[in-house]
């Protein structure tokens, strides 16, 4: 970066390097940040609120540490979290209506992210209680693709990604229960990470989504979003899953070594057909090219995944009916959603125990293929962003169906809860981004975070950048 970029051009690495070195100030940056944000609450829509007065306040007090020779990882830089995370006096409204009383405490995720000195400028959009790949709803409008505003950035961290792609932030936190982080960030050219369950705590929602869902980080490089993991990872004393620590940062800058990459077109079973895009379909193959030309073994290979579905929907819906049971309104809430909620009452019993039960079996089935491969290619989505307003007006089967269909690649990882990383793979003839993920088995964040480094350092993918966001309706 030159010393002419704006805060916009700067990732969460350069702003924190520019900060320790007294090249910027976090006045600056935090003030940056909020005027672009507020530039593009018409036409982007990407945040729920946001914390002017005490994120200046905040970024003035890191000044001060800065002055006074104190260091710590993220020290002034801002940074946003999607609206399912508590942060303290804030309320958590997870894309919901009604009257939702201020958290009283910040998440373990947020509280990290303050120990490592980031200020949080505010709470980017999701769909209502996370279910769908797209941030629309009532309660807030819809959140809009900066690479195309008349198209989604998904969902349900669509908030996140789509503050992230148009540089209102260096780089955001969001939730990915069954792929989350990684169809915004395919939909907007973005790093997304899909930790190892427990990576990153999700409390005081402990094993949030029966486990299903997992926080982590959005960016444009794979070192802003390493750094970010490091920044936020770690558990809370209260938390079930625990894994062994890891140095991201350091992982970003390992050679991954030679690898053999399984690639993966067929998607597990659903109830819906799931044709792949053309455009795709290309950009996919041209990864795996790459990573062939990098020295990687690639071969396409199946994932046995049998019926993975039947441990997924119990837990999906279990946790929707656990969000919504605690509305102070449910009959506020989207009609799929009372629906949704009525499925995981009826599940939430023997179903649920057995799905959870069964997580085991998969684990050995599918984790099988780790026997002949290191990593798995797949493409994130089987669709590129669709219009906004797509979904509208549909029932609650309808709508299970067209993500289904969409989206049938990214979910039975939360099942087994291993890491996952979304990489930029290139663009349709329309121009609208797609992505690829790489998939490891439990605690590979290590090799992803390495092999998707090795790969932005042959494609650079980080030079593509949306245009200009719209200006503000008179």
């Amino acid at each position: 970066m030159t010393t002419e970029a704006t805060p916009a051009d700067l990732g969460l690495v350069e702003q924190a390097r520019r900060l320790r070195e007294g090249l910027t100030t976090s006045t600056a940056l935090v003030r940056a940040s909020l005027e672009r944000v507020e530039a593009t609450r018409a036409t982007l829509n990407a945040f729920r609120c946001v914390r002017a007065d005490d994120a200046l306040a905040e970024a003035e007090e890191a000044d001060r540490r800065l002055a006074a020779g104190e260091r710590a990882p993220l020290l002034g830089v801002p940074v946003a979290v999607k609206d399912d995370t508590d942060v303290a006096g804030l309320p958590t409204r997870f894309g919901c209506p009604g009257d939702i009383a201020p958290a009283r405490a910040d998440g373990e995720a947020v509280r990290r992210l303050r120990a490592a000195g980031a200020v949080v400028v505010g709470k980017t959009n999701t769909c209502e209680l996370g279910q769908w790949p797209f941030t629309e709803g009532p309660a807030f409008g819809a959140t809009r693709n900066p690479w195309n505003p008349g198209h989604t950035p998904g969902g349900s961290s669509g908030g996140s990604a789509a503050a992230v792609a148009a540089g209102l932030v260096p780089a955001a936190l969001g939730s990915d229960g069954a792929g989350s982080i990684r169809i915004p960030a395919a939909w907007t050219h973005l790093v997304g990470v899909k930790p190892q369950r427990g990576r990153v705590s999700v409390h005081p929602y402990d094993d949030c989504f029966e486990g299903l869902t997992v926080n982590g980080p959005l960016a444009r490089t794979v070192a802003d979003a390493a750094l970010l993991l490091d920044a936020a990872a770690g558990p809370h004393p209260r938390d079930r899953h625990r894994p062994p620590a890891l140095d991201a940062s350091a992982a970003a800058r390992r050679d991954p070594g030679r690898l053999r990459v399984a690639l993966a077109w067929r998607p597990p079973f659903t109830a819906a057909p799931a044709p792949l895009h053309p455009g795709i379909r290309r950009a996919v193959s041209s990864l795996a090219e790459a990573l062939a030309r990098l020295g990687h073994t690639v071969e396409e290979a199946r994932p046995r995944y049998g019926l993975i579905g039947l441990g997924f929907l119990p837990r999906a819906t279990a946790g929707i009916a656990a969000y919504a049971d605690r509305h102070p309104d449910p009959a506020l809430l989207d009609p799929r959603t009372r629906g949704a909620t009525r499925v995981g009452h009826l599940l939430g019993g023997r179903a649920l125990r057995a799905a959870r039960a069964r997580e085991r079996h998969q684990h050995r089935r599918v984790g099988a293929l780790f026997a002949s491969y290191d990593v798995v290619l797949t493409p994130t989505t089987a669709a590129p962003p669709p219009r906004v307003g797509a979904f509208d007006g549909m029932s609650g089967r309808r709508t299970d169906l067209a993500m289904a269909a969409a989206c049938p690649y990214a979910w039975p990882w939360n099942v087994l809860g291993w890491p996952a990383v979304n990489v930029p793979a290139g663009f349709t003839g329309g121009g609208l981004p797609v992505g690829a993920q790489l998939l490891g088995p439990s605690g590979g964040e290590v090799r992803l975070i390495s092999l998707a480094a090795q790969l932005e350092d042959a494609l650079r993918w980080y030079e593509h950048r949306p245009p200009a966001p719209p200006p503000r309706p008179s």
